[in-house]
């Protein structure tokens, strides 16, 4: 991560009211702290906190200005890491939530510094994992999944953290109707779209136990240690109750089915040499949870058609004008929707 010291002038954050509270309210950190941005996750605004005793720590709340609903969800991932803390699943140690806003403005929480970095992309990896350690990586992925999946939500504290039944047919309807919201100001639209949505509301396989779902799940979100194994799972502001394999599919997508399909121009952290295949992965995935994944390519192709109906959203929103096009390859859009949609259809072809 790109790192820069803002001690004086944190974006979001009243220093003198928010170090005041972590001083009453959360045991062993003493103000004041040198504030370090720490660039990624969502665009929430996330700081390194060192304390005057040299103790680390971090500080997270949504950017500033008007939201969606539902998004940046502090208290959801405040909730997460507290009930995961005691699991087999790693994430940072939870450290205090403030849900007053007149404290900063917003809802905010601090948690443990992991020492760990997330891999956006080939170099990182490279940066990283030596080659001979990437197997032990992916395992260590597919594996914490597998824990994650394998926990009873009731059990942990986690049982109202989202609605448990239909998760796939609720997903299908919000970003269905993301797509067809959204032709207008793209001027794009795609009949696949439709037809794959039909097919997967039609086809939907019988949803077994509901699980917690990360719903972003891949090595972006996952800070990796320097024994090249996954130190803490983090970004669960889109976490719910659902399907586990879904979930299971999303993070399979990122990995290559074969090493031929992987192009030369790749960047994706997983096109690096020395990974396992999915299949390696699945199977792996199976032998831990004992789940049957007869149906995966119908979630795999879901998760396609639902990343697609994402980009799809995206797009309209730079069409219209909404978001600035500085720097931003608008065909490069375009061609990632129809290549999405094109992999669902794969799917969707090998399940007839």
């Amino acid at each position: 991560m790109t790192i820069h010291d803002q001690r004086n002038d944190p974006e979001g954050y009243d220093v003198p009211a928010v170090e005041a509270w972590i001083a009453q309210h959360i045991e062993g950190l003493s103000p004041p702290f040198v504030w370090t941005r720490l660039l990624g996750g969502h665009s929430n605004l996330t700081y390194r906190l060192e304390d005057s005793n040299g103790r680390l720590a971090v500080i997270r709340r949504p950017p500033q200005g008007e939201l969606l609903p539902k998004a940046h969800d502090m208290s959801r991932e405040w909730a997460v890491i507290s009930a995961l803390g005691s699991t087999a699943v790693p994430v940072p140690a939870a450290l205090g939530f403030c849900e007053s806003p007149d404290v900063t403005g917003a809802w905010f929480y601090v948690m443990g510094l992991i020492d760990g970095r997330p891999m956006y992309n080939s170099t990182d990896t490279d940066d990283l994992v030596p080659e001979d350690k990437r197997e032990r990586l992916a395992h260590s992925f597919i594996d914490i999944l597998a824990e994650l999946h394998s926990l009873d939500p009731d059990a942990i504290g986690l049982g109202d953290l989202g609605k448990k039944e239909n998760y796939v047919g609720r997903q299908l309807k919000t970003w269905y109707r993301s797509w067809t919201s959204s032709v207008e100001a793209a001027q794009y639209d795609d009949p696949r779209a439709h037809e794959l949505q039909r097919f997967f509301l039609q086809n939907m396989p019988e949803q077994g136990v509901a699980r917690v779902v990360h719903g972003d799940y891949g090595l972006h979100n996952c800070l990796i240690g320097p024994d090249s194994r996954l130190a803490a799972v983090v970004d669960w502001e889109i976490s719910t109750l659902g399907d586990p394999l879904a979930d299971l599919a999303y993070a399979l997508n990122q990995w290559p089915a074969s090493y031929d399909e992987i192009p030369e121009d790749s960047v994706a952290p997983t096109s690096a040499p020395g990974f396992p295949l999915r299949g390696e992965l699945a199977e792996r995935y199976q032998e831990r949870t004992g789940r049957d994944l007869s149906k995966l390519d119908y979630y795999l192709g879901f998760c396609r058609w639902k990343s697609a109906a994402i980009t799809h959203g995206v797009y309209a929103r730079y069409m219209e004008g909404k978001k600035s096009t500085a720097g931003i390859d608008l065909e490069g859009l375009r061609q990632s929707i129809d290549a999405s949609l094109t992999l669902s259809a794969q799917y969707v072809a090998r399940l007839r």
